[in-house]
């Protein structure tokens, strides 16, 4: 049995998971002064970020944090219909068939598939439920007295923290595993440490820059036309 990490956004969806979040919001107009804050701390980093000036990791992990906000005061209970809602309708048409495919293999032969995402644990749990898989890495949202605080139990579960946390779970959970056994698919530069972490990388739906490192390194790239 071998351990399979998959990450989630542009790797099995075809779409950033806060998008799906964002619009559940805006679908049902609740949370506007939360979004107009949120976009007024971030559009700066935003613009720094296309400069070149504020590396992907560190933009990202910013604005992951700080999606917890937009649940503050709302209850464990209440916020679930926002992450049914975002596996249910809004991902519908965004599954990437490729990876979602390798999975699906993965599962067949009984290897431990663990997804490890930057987004909301609790978002990412949902999308595990959907895909048939219990083990989900995350970024963890505080809970206090049943409701959110709009903070998040650090670290952001990114850059070098993917590999880091979904070690330390494994561990948790008394899976062993052979790093180079292992097997990891990513799609961006900031899951390059992932990646590395194991004996089986695969670039899936590689952004460019991730495209190139696997290309020159001889990693498998998923899809095969991506390669091109």
């Amino acid at each position: 049995m071998a351990v399979a990490f998959f990450d989630v956004d542009g790797t099995l969806t075809a779409t950033r998971l806060w998008k799906a979040y964002m619009a559940y919001f805006q679908q049902h107009r609740t949370r506007r002064w939360t979004h107009a804050m949120f976009m007024a701390w971030h559009m700066p980093l935003y613009l720094l970020h296309r400069r070149g000036l504020l590396s992907e990791t560190r933009f990202r992990r910013q604005w992951a944090a700080h999606l917890a906000w937009y649940v503050q005061g709302w209850t464990v209970d209440q916020a679930q219909g926002i992450w049914d809602w975002a596996v249910e309708t809004y991902l519908k048409p965004y599954w990437r068939p490729a990876t979602l495919k390798r999975l699906q293999e993965h599962l067949q032969r009984g290897d431990t598939v663990v997804l490890v995402s930057a987004a909301p644990e609790p978002l990412i749990r949902r999308v595990g439920a959907f895909l048939g898989t219990p083990h989900v890495v995350a970024t963890r949202l505080e809970v206090m007295h049943d409701r959110y605080t709009g903070r998040i139990l650090p670290p952001v579960c990114i850059g070098p923290e993917k590999p880091r946390l979904a070690r330390a779970y494994l561990e948790q959970q008394g899976i062993t595993f052979k790093p180079e056994e292992a097997w990891a698919y990513a799609d961006a530069i900031s899951d390059l440490q992932l990646l590395e972490s194991v004996g089986h990388p695969v670039a899936a739906y590689p952004e460019p820059e991730l495209a190139a490192i696997a290309r020159e390194r001889g990693w498998e790239i998923l899809p095969e036309d991506a390669a091109d």
